[in-house]
């Protein structure tokens, strides 16, 4: 047991200086996950249906949270193991990119819980500024 507790050790350390990115998809990723089903909950109460918990969604954000960790620490090995001369950042961008991503859909769940546009001109706002940096219209 000691040698298993100690692998798992020596892993865990390895990937040390990607914590704070792990930590930071991790908690986009269960917010977006909640107010994912509070929002879900509201849109079929107010279709007049009765509302149940599903797995299998969750079972679905498990799985997403897996790939995402993975690719964040795949991305850091790349970085700091093949490619430590070039500095792309790779887990930086990768992270940034899935809390991008999660943050929209979070925009989208707030929308559907409040009714406010505030969160539905935040979601064009971002959009025009996503547009403009990757070249499209203006």
């Amino acid at each position: 047991m000691k040698y298993i507790s100690g692998l798992i050790a020596g892993v865990l350390s390895f990937f040390a200086p990607v914590e704070p990115l792990l930590v930071i998809a991790l908690a986009f990723i269960t917010v977006d996950f909640v107010t994912g089903i509070l929002a879900d909950r509201q849109k079929v109460r107010a279709a007049g249906c009765e509302w149940h918990f599903e797995s299998r969604k969750a079972w679905r954000t498990v799985r997403k949270l897996s790939f995402v960790m993975a690719g964040i620490m795949l991305a850091w090995m790349l970085d700091s193991l093949l490619l430590p001369f070039v500095n792309l950042r790779l887990a930086n961008l990768f992270t940034g990119f899935v809390c991008g991503v999660e943050f929209w859909s979070y925009l989208e769940n707030a929308t559907t819980l409040t009714g406010e546009n505030r969160f539905r001109d935040a979601i064009a706002v971002l959009g025009r500024r996503i547009s403009s940096l990757f070249g499209g219209a203006k």
